[in-house]
């Protein structure tokens, strides 16, 4: 597994890399690296020949509010886990490397990044935009693997990619869970025993409104009544909503088809995101 730091270095691995006209998968992450993220490597695996990962704590995502230092990381421990998955390169860029002094340049998608993430976190899909953008034009990919996890991510980067004509194939990953059903994030290490013990509710709540809607029951009152229930197990919601999936418009009403449902609730000091996908009958 090769590992690079520099512009250099990166270019170097890439042309070994792509000796005999081999294709390159990429996995865009901040570090932390959990089971879900080693599931987008191996998805990489079935679209390309090699696969790079990168590793960026990307601080055109977070807004004044958050803390970016407080974001995990564990270099070793990735790296251990990315070569025991059998990733070829490692993309390990400092800040100063990825956004040189001087550096003007920011990309802004509106369409599916308004509301929701981009409402809760200004300047979020902006500081994602952009520095995908990047990996994708560092590295020449042919195909990058992003988790359905993130899916209004999902969707603000396949629209830029088809608005910029970039040569990159975007390529969503299924939500990989716990076995109670909890999505994999790097921030559930921050939860409380009490706080992991309850976190399976949220999906919970979900499925069950996506079935009442299935069965007829009207989305805007289910939505409701499971909001107010996430509050009564001791959550905090932010959102749970239902849009049209790929423009992340709100589902019009009495509109019959395959929508997605999104939430965001919090727990203590940790914000929760979900999503799973809802059909309506006609």
């Amino acid at each position: 597994m090769k590992i690079a730091r520099n512009l250099s270095e990166l270019n170097e691995a890439l042309a070994s890399l792509r000796s005999g006209g081999r294709r390159i998968g990429l996995v865009p992450t901040m570090g932390a690296l959990h089971h879900g993220h080693l599931s987008l490597v191996e998805e990489a695996r079935r679209h390309a020949d090699a696969v790079a990962v990168s590793i960026f704590v990307n601080p055109l995502q977070f807004n004044p509010n958050e803390d970016l230092s407080r974001y995990p990381r564990d270099e070793a421990g990735d790296l251990r886990k990315l070569e025991g998955a059998g990733c070829d390169l490692v993309w390990l860029p400092p800040v100063e490397v990825m956004y040189p002094p001087g550096a003007a340049t920011v990309i802004e998608v509106g369409g599916p990044s308004a509301g929701f993430e981009g409402a809760a976190r200004p300047g979020h899909f902006r500081g994602v935009a952009t520095v995908c953008a990047k990996l994708f034009n560092q590295t020449g990919a042919d195909v990058a693997v992003f988790g359905e996890k993130d899916w209004q991510q999902l969707q603000v980067v396949g629209r830029m990619v088809a608005d910029l004509d970039l040569r990159v194939r975007i390529v969503g990953h299924s939500t990989v869970r716990e076995a109670d059903g909890l999505a994999f994030s790097s921030r559930n290490i921050r939860l409380s025993p009490a706080e992991r013990a309850l976190t399976p509710v949220l999906a919970r709540r979900m499925r069950d409104a996506i079935a009442a809607m299935a069965a007829g029951a009207p989305p805007e009152d289910t939505l409701a009544a499971a909001t107010a229930a996430l509050r009564a197990d001791g959550f905090t919601p932010d959102y749970l909503a239902l849009v049209e999936p790929t423009s992340m418009s709100p589902w019009p009403a009495g509109q019959a088809g395959e929508a997605r449902l999104l939430a965001a609730a919090r727990l203590g000091e940790v914000r929760l995101l979900d999503n799973m996908p809802a059909h309506l009958p006609g």
